[in-house]
């Protein structure tokens, strides 16, 4: 049996309950409910499958990943893919871009894992508060508000998180430390 797993950043609280009550009054007010089906994250390494009893390996592989410090993580206001993704941004971070960048290397040359595409954009940071069943017309009411509220907070990054698909939800399944 294949599992469904990606890798995120988690904030710390909190923010992490902060980010949730936005999640939850986008999905209350404008019929969002895919956002809740995963905790708020920033995507390192976009969702891939593998072989249950692959699972060892992958954490294993995972905890071998080695990075050279703890940061910080600035959030700042809203942003869109239109006509369906709303988030907030993440503030231009260097060492984040280098953290994603060495990962998804390591992913991709430890387990073979390639579903990583190099996006033309290239890796855009952000947490996403609505998507994918947001209906279109929701999706310009919502943004009409969000767009004007203000946001700002900010988080350290020690660690990253492998989550995992129950077949209704993403959960946090390990907790890898710097």
């Amino acid at each position: 049996m294949k599992c469904k797993y990606f890798i995120a950043l988690i904030p710390s609280e909190p923010v992490f309950s902060e980010t949730e009550k936005i999640k939850l009054e986008i999905s209350q007010k404008y019929d969002n409910k895919s956002s809740l089906r995963s905790p708020s994250h920033i995507t390192l390494h976009m969702p891939f499958e593998i072989k249950q009893e692959k699972e060892e390996g992958l954490i294993k592989t995972l905890s071998e990943f080695k990075f050279s410090s703890s940061f910080d993580v600035q959030l700042k206001n809203f942003g869109c893919f239109e006509p369906k993704v709303i988030f907030i941004n993440v503030v231009k971070n260097e060492t984040l871009i280098i953290l994603q960048k060495e990962l998804v290397f390591h992913v991709k040359s430890t387990l073979n894992i390639f579903n990583q595409y190099e996006d033309k954009r290239g890796f855009h940071p952000h947490l996403t508060v609505a998507f994918r069943d947001l209906k279109k017309e929701n999706f310009y009411l919502a943004y009409k508000e969000y767009q004007t509220k203000s946001f700002e907070a900010s988080f350290s990054i020690r660690s990253f998180f492998l989550l995992k698909h129950d077949g209704k939800r993403w959960h946090p399944f390990k907790e890898f430390v710097f």
